[in-house]
């Protein structure tokens, strides 16, 4: 169990934030609240700025999902990079698998339809995965989780694709930084406790995903249901829907809201916090028939080297964390669980560059 902080300042800032929850409707589609970030950015120590700490908290210890507007982001960098991920997937098959994911030790690149897998079962989507751009370690490289870090894959004949990439990844790492500060002051932390994990770099998972209508014979698995593995992931996507969110024992839509970013928390910040924080199960079905889907995940995740240690929950916090339900994850060097996840998910990168570690 993750010992009680009984200090009173602390105590006394999360019961102001906990206690303003009762003074306000937030809007909801579906059954996810709708959060706007405005406040918190321009002025995190006023009183709207508590009122929204109060909502992402209360959304993080709920349904363990919440659109965000007001993040700041330029409506111009979205559309940069939806345009160069229809563009990339109209390429022929031959320049997409030129990059093919199977050839980066980093797990960066792109992944052919029907070749990854969620609960034993090949998901029914093609992707291409980025990352920081970092100078590849050695082959060897021991412990084996330092090989994920190196250079990203980029299709030659798309020069635009690594500028509209790069971009919206950085801005994407300003609004991951401000809803962590956020989710930080809401359980009664320094609003710059977990910065030292991410700056001046964190090691940070993109995704660009193409979700087909299924063919007869496949199953209509885009994506199996999951959890993510790390802190929180950020979704940009399409307005034809297929995202579902585990609610007990319901699955709930959660679908495009224009100018709004979708975030979800992942294992890590629910084990850090013995659960009181969520990390919600969720699924992406295939499209109709007649459509296909395009989605982007930023997955903002702490240095892979960086132990993420569990954090001292204020009484009634405290009360209210069920326990942790992905023991240990992520408590000790972050790059080690992912290293776990994408050798499970890629066995053909695991083949070829992780045969001394599996």
């Amino acid at each position: 169990m993750t010992p009680v902080n009984t200090g009173g300042p602390t105590r006394r800032l999360t019961q102001d934030v906990v206690a303003s929850t009762a003074t306000r409707q937030t809007v909801c589609v579906s059954e996810l609240p709708i959060l706007d970030l405005r406040a918190f950015r321009h002025k995190p120590n006023g009183p709207e700025a508590a009122g929204f700490v109060a909502d992402l908290l209360a959304a993080a210890h709920g349904p363990g999902f919440a659109y965000l507007t007001g993040h700041g982001v330029e409506r111009s960098l979205d559309d940069e990079i939806f345009a160069a991920a229809r563009a990339f997937f109209a390429l022929p098959a031959c320049e997409r698998k030129a990059i093919a994911i199977e050839r980066s030790a980093a797990f960066r690149g792109y992944t052919l339809l029907g070749t990854e897998i969620t609960n034993g079962q090949a998901d029914w989507r093609e992707q291409i995965d980025f990352g920081p751009e970092q100078e590849a370690p050695p082959a060897d490289a021991l412990p084996a989780w330092r090989r994920l870090r190196g250079p990203n894959q980029w299709p030659t004949s798309l020069p635009s694709m690594r500028p509209a990439v790069l971009g919206w990844m950085d801005a994407l790492t300003g609004v991951g930084l401000t809803a962590l500060r956020a989710l930080a002051v809401g359980l009664g932390l320094d609003a710059h406790h977990w910065d030292a994990d991410f700056v001046p770099n964190a090691d940070v998972h993109l995704k660009i995903i193409r979700y087909p209508a299924p063919v007869p014979g496949t199953a209509d698995q885009g994506v199996g249901l999951h959890t993510d593995s790390g802190l929180l992931t950020f979704i940009l996507q399409d307005d034809v829907g297929g995202l579902q969110v585990q609610l007990g024992d319901r699955m709930v839509d959660a679908p495009h809201i224009e100018g709004a970013y979708l975030m979800n928390l992942g294992e890590t910040l629910e084990t850090a916090t013995d659960g009181y924080l969520r990390a919600t199960p969720h699924r992406v079905v295939s499209p109709p028939t007649d459509r296909e889907r395009i989605s982007i995940a930023y997955f903002f995740n702490p240095q892979f080297d960086a132990p993420f240690e569990t954090v001292a929950l204020p009484l009634e916090l405290a009360a209210e964390a069920p326990g942790a339900s992905h023991e240990g994850v992520g408590l000790s060097a972050y790059g080690e669980n992912n290293l776990r996840i994408r050798l499970r998910s890629h066995p053909d990168v695991a083949q070829r560059h992780y045969a001394d570690s599996t």
